[in-house]
């Protein structure tokens, strides 16, 4: 940490709600956004490079790497989420053609040299599947001591892609597994904690009320985000998952968390992609996870929209 900052890369999909947490990392006090990564997941892996690109011209995080990665996952044919964030993988809300320009290296050798090259204090903030996170670990062990927490959106007690599996880890179980089994610090904000954070009419209105560019820009992104999560799931609002994960390396004390032990399944017929979340404790295996439960609601959405407030 320094300056009081908290140093994170974010490893993403954007992606509505990817987009919103590069903007709640890009121009808060308490975090330095050291890299940004991305790689197949809601879009195929060019649509979500070129959508975080835009993002970072966008909030003037000209300064920031944008590093494409992984196009497939590990084994499993790829998957994306259309019917949630669009063809583009972030319609709604036109930005124009970005100047910013993509790293020539891979996103997996830039997570692997950033990592070597600190003292430890870097956190992973992956917000898509983990695909990215498992071939660093595989081409570069040494970076595992290097790792100061990984902040995973994903998975849960239920799922939103199959009755059991949450989309990030489903899209590519089998990374998820290398990660999960990796000894390294994990927070893992599922479905259950980002349920929690769903825009509402009020909060929709407080965000519009900031009244700059990039406030504007997540009031549309919200809009489509809102419409489709109403259409597929018949929510009433949008629920901003990745953002959760920002915000927790931005104040912890917003989330209430349980250290349990989780297991990714990879075999099952009905359960590949499970998050299996050992809630009381009955396979008297060490807890491997901090799971986060409950969400303090002024918390979060005040440092949403003090954030957005910080972007001129």
């Amino acid at each position: 940490m320094e300056n009081g900052k908290r140093k994170i890369m974010i490893d993403c999909d954007p992606g509505h709600d990817d987009a919103i947490a590069i903007l709640l990392a890009g121009a808060n006090p308490h975090v330095e956004l050291v890299a940004i990564t991305t790689v197949a997941g809601n879009a195929e892996v060019e649509k979500t490079t070129l959508n975080a690109l835009k993002v970072c011209e966008l909030a003037g995080l000209m300064h920031v790497p944008v590093a494409k990665g992984a196009g497939q996952p590990l084994i499993r044919k790829r998957q994306t989420a259309a019917d949630i964030h669009g063809e583009s993988g972030m319609d709604g809300p036109l930005l124009p053609n970005p100047s910013k320009a993509m790293e020539e290296e891979h996103a997996v050798d830039l997570l692997i040299r950033k990592l070597m090259e600190s003292d430890g204090d870097i956190t992973l903030v992956p917000v898509a599947p983990l695909t990215n996170i498992a071939l660093a670990m595989r081409k570069e062990p040494a970076i595992l001591s290097k790792i100061q927490e990984i902040v995973i959106m994903g998975g849960g007690t239920f799922g939103n892609t199959t009755p059991a599996a949450e989309f990030n880890i489903y899209v590519d179980a089998e990374a998820a597994k290398v990660v999960f089994e990796s000894g390294v610090p994990i927070t893992m904000m599922g479905l259950d904690l980002t349920h929690q954070a769903i825009v509402t009419d009020e909060i929709h209105q407080r965000i519009l009320d900031v009244d700059n560019r990039v406030s504007h820009f997540v009031h549309e992104l919200l809009g489509f985000f809102a419409h489709t999560y109403k259409e597929v799931f018949g929510f009433a609002g949008a629920p901003i998952h990745d953002a959760c994960c920002v915000a927790y390396c931005i104040d912890p004390t917003a989330f209430g968390t349980k250290k349990l032990r989780v297991d990714i399944e990879t075999q099952g017929e009905h359960t590949y992609g499970m998050t299996v979340v050992d809630l009381l404790g009955v396979t008297g295996r060490e807890p491997n996870v901090n799971v986060a439960f409950t969400l303090d609601q002024d918390k979060f959405w005040a440092m949403l929209i003090q954030t957005l407030k910080n972007y001129t």
